[in-house]
């Protein structure tokens, strides 16, 4: 069952048959005769709600959840408000789930609510973006900052001609993903491609026709730009919508991390060369499983089998980070490959 809202909460939960709770004890000790193990309840917050990304991590957590027999929810606040974020945690850890997976839009505010969840025996891990130097006890990474920063550069950088003028529109500025694969992909641009410039970067939210909007001023402020790039999924759109809007298809690029079937229209009339992310739904599902093993208290060792499609997730035991892989490159041939 679902129920939409901007603050919504999707359940899943999985009923453990009678009779099979000898073999499920090993998460909560021994059960009375005829009782059926409690399942571990896994909440996911993510930085909001309603969008096409989140909703396809939900998808992946939703997966998992029936597959591994535990229960997850799902709740977002209705704008990218760290405060409003950092309510429904602390009302989280009231419930006593045993798992908060945070999407934390401003790891310093989240800090609090943090220590506060540990310190009353919630488990809190982080997913999609990271709070380091707070009490999480896992970071589920879809992608190193390098691979990420630097795919995006050089898709860019060869509709470009590797030289030539570039602003970013991105979303929270306090997203500690956002701004680690924004800090590569200035190095990378100064390093490798001497010939172009980083003039700009602005910050849209998670809104779309914000981001359509910052685009158009930077089009304007710098009538000899070339490229853009939507550094998130909201803001990827965005910046081709720009494009479109303005005429410009051809003599500005855009690159982005935008979700496939909302770059697909982008994609397909050149607006948009080229989006770079990562299986979100596979982030879901792995989300969920790290939860569960961070719940049973198991040990992670350097290469884990999570499932057939994630058959060697790598950890880093002192980073305290599990890594989904590579990022991908998504463009007009293989966009339909995801549904999401």
């Amino acid at each position: 069952m679902e129920m939409r809202g901007p603050t919504k909460t999707l359940v899943v939960a999985t009923v453990l048959a009678l009779g099979m709770v000898s073999g499920l004890t090993g998460c909560g000790g021994e059960e009375p005769a005829g009782m059926a193990a409690k399942p571990i309840r896994i909440a996911f917050v993510p930085k909001v709600a309603g969008i096409p990304y989140f909703e396809a991590m939900n998808t992946g957590g939703i997966a998992a959840a029936k597959q591994l027999g535990v229960e997850w929810t799902s709740t977002g606040p209705a704008t990218v408000d760290p405060a409003a974020q950092v309510s429904i945690v602390r009302g989280l850890v009231d419930q006593r789930v045993d798992v908060i997976a945070i999407a934390p839009n401003d790891p310093g505010t989240m800090a609090p609510a943090i220590t506060d969840a540990r310190a009353k025996g919630v488990h809190v891990i982080t997913s999609d973006t990271d709070a380091p130097g707070t009490d999480r006890e896992l970071f589920v990474n879809q992608a190193t900052p390098e691979g990420i920063g630097k795919a995006l550069t050089d898709a860019l950088m060869t509709k470009m001609g590797k030289a030539g003028k570039y602003a970013i529109v991105s979303c929270g500025e306090t997203a500690e993903n956002l701004n680690a694969w924004i800090a590569v992909q200035r190095a990378y641009t100064a390093t490798e491609y001497p010939h172009a410039q980083l003039v700009e970067t602005v910050y849209a939210g998670e809104n779309k026709d914000t981001a359509t909007s910052m685009a158009k001023a930077l089009m304007a402020k710098y009538p000899d730009l070339t490229g853009l790039v939507g550094e998130c999924t909201t803001s990827a759109p965005g910046v081709a919508e720009a494009v479109r809007s303005q005429q410009k298809i051809g003599r500005v690029f855009t690159v982005g991390v935008g979700t496939p079937q909302a770059i697909k229209p982008y994609l397909l009339d050149g607006s948009a060369s080229l989006s770079v992310l990562w299986n979100v739904e596979s982030l879901g599902y792995l989300t969920a499983w790290a939860g569960k093993q961070i719940a049973e208290d198991k040990r992670l060792g350097p290469s884990n089998k999570v499932n057939l499609e994630l058959p060697a997730i790598k950890y880093d035991e002192a980073k305290k980070t599990v890594l989904l892989g590579d990022p991908l490159l998504i463009t007009r041939e293989n966009v339909d490959q995801f549904k999401y």
